[in-house]
């Protein structure tokens, strides 16, 4: 028998590497878009575990999919292929643009396999000096050290030694900037299609497509990293298919497993075929369980019917904020597409998204921070209508509060 005993917020600082603040609160059990903290406290959830819980908690679909497959098979390594990986990669191939894909567990590493296909793409076919990775100040990859270097923070990837090299920052949104650093050594240009961390920054169409042309132009590979962006966030399956631009490398994780850790790499059949036997790995890429309920998340999501649910919704926050706002006067702009919005802070209260999120949740509503001047909103894509409107009630109280 496991020794049970009683778990406080406490013990993180007692067990815990100290790289997290935690909130005082512990939620213990979610259904739907509420969650019940260890007192009982109900919350309504505008954070989605950082746009990653994309059908709220418990949805029956997938923890019906998750207990199925348990009682067939957890785990197998990659010297056997299983049933729940081909299903999904069949599936995630006929809707996109990719003809081939591979499975890890985290955004970070499909990003990681990315930069890392790209790189001997441009070896095979380009020769040893075509090595520059051009990315975008403010972006967002993870936290690999490759991937957190090529993201355009540097406070993140400082502190660390040496990092790798040959990577380089162009400013999002403008492309001259792009321009004057890309050239015929540019193997790679990474871009989210929505910046997240960023700020919620949308491309301008003109921006996107030259970001395209100029990767044409020079024979570079072009990179999206749809980790936050993708599985229906924005109001398509992929943000790229709303933008009239297609990568050649496409990543995906957080909302694809809604919530069980899998992440994946989309590419074409020429492209892919420079990852052969032997030069990237992962022991748990293309877990069967982690497969299985991805599946149910892309059957879910993947209809005419949530996706006209979520541009609906959308309008429901953009609203609703707005109407906020009209009383309070605290935001400068209200922005993003789809259920990843943000909501900027105006001059008079700079700094203090934090300050916003604490009191929100005070209130029993659970929202995000991009920076420390706009607070994210990235609910479940199946959200009730009517857990917004008392969401959306709670942040006026907590905002009320603070103002």
């Amino acid at each position: 028998m496991s020794e049970h005993f009683s778990v406080e917020r406490g013990l993180f600082d007692d067990v815990m590497v100290p790289n997290y603040a935690p909130s005082a609160i512990i939620p213990v059990r979610g259904q739907g878009s509420r969650v019940w903290d260890q007192q009982d406290k109900e919350y309504v959830d505008f954070a989605g575990g950082i746009a990653v819980s994309s059908l709220g908690h418990c949805h029956p679909a997938l923890v019906g999919a998750l207990k199925e497959q348990g009682e067939k098979i957890w785990h197998l390594s990659n010297v056997q292929t299983n049933e729940p990986a081909l299903r999904l990669a069949k599936k995630l191939v006929d809707s996109t643009f990719g003809e081939k894909v591979y499975f890890c567990n985290s955004g970070a590493e499909a990003n990681e396999a990315a930069l890392k296909l790209a790189r001997r793409w441009a070896l095979d076919v380009h020769g040893a000096d075509k090595t520059q990775i051009i990315a975008f100040k403010q972006g967002f990859h993870g936290r690999t050290f490759f991937t957190v270097t090529v993201g355009g923070q540097a406070a993140y990837s400082d502190g660390f030694g040496p990092k790798p090299g040959d990577i380089d920052h162009a400013e999002y949104n403008n492309l001259d900037s792009l321009k004057a650093l890309i050239s015929d050594k540019t193997c790679a240009v990474m871009i989210e299609p929505l910046q997240g961390e960023g700020g919620i920054i949308s491309p301008t169409d003109e921006f996107i497509k030259g970001v395209r042309a100029l990767c044409d132009q020079h024979n570079a590979l072009l990179i999206f990293d749809e980790v936050q962006t993708g599985v229906g966030r924005l109001g398509h399956l992929y943000a790229y298919m709303d933008l009239g631009v297609t990568p050649d490398i496409l990543t995906s994780a957080k909302g694809l497993g809604g919530g069980f850790p899998i992440g994946a790499m989309l590419t074409t059949t020429d492209i892919a075929k420079h990852l052969k036997i032997g030069t990237h790995g992962s022991t748990y890429g293309g877990n069967p369980l982690a497969c299985a309920v991805a599946e149910a998340v892309l059957d879910t999501v993947n209809t005419d019917e949530v996706y006209a649910g979520i541009k609906s919704k959308a309008k429901l926050y953009v609203d609703g904020l707005n109407a906020i706002n009209a009383k309070y006067d605290v935001f400068s702009e209200i922005r993003g597409k789809g259920l990843l919005i943000g909501a900027v802070l105006n001059e008079k209260h700079q700094g203090k998204a934090k300050a916003f999120l604490n009191a929100a949740m005070d209130e029993g509503v659970m929202v995000l921070v991009a920076g420390a001047n706009i607070v994210r909103f990235a609910p479940s894509l199946v959200i009730p209508d009517e857990d917004i409107a008392l969401g959306l009630a709670r942040f006026e109280k907590a905002i009320a509060s603070l103002v």
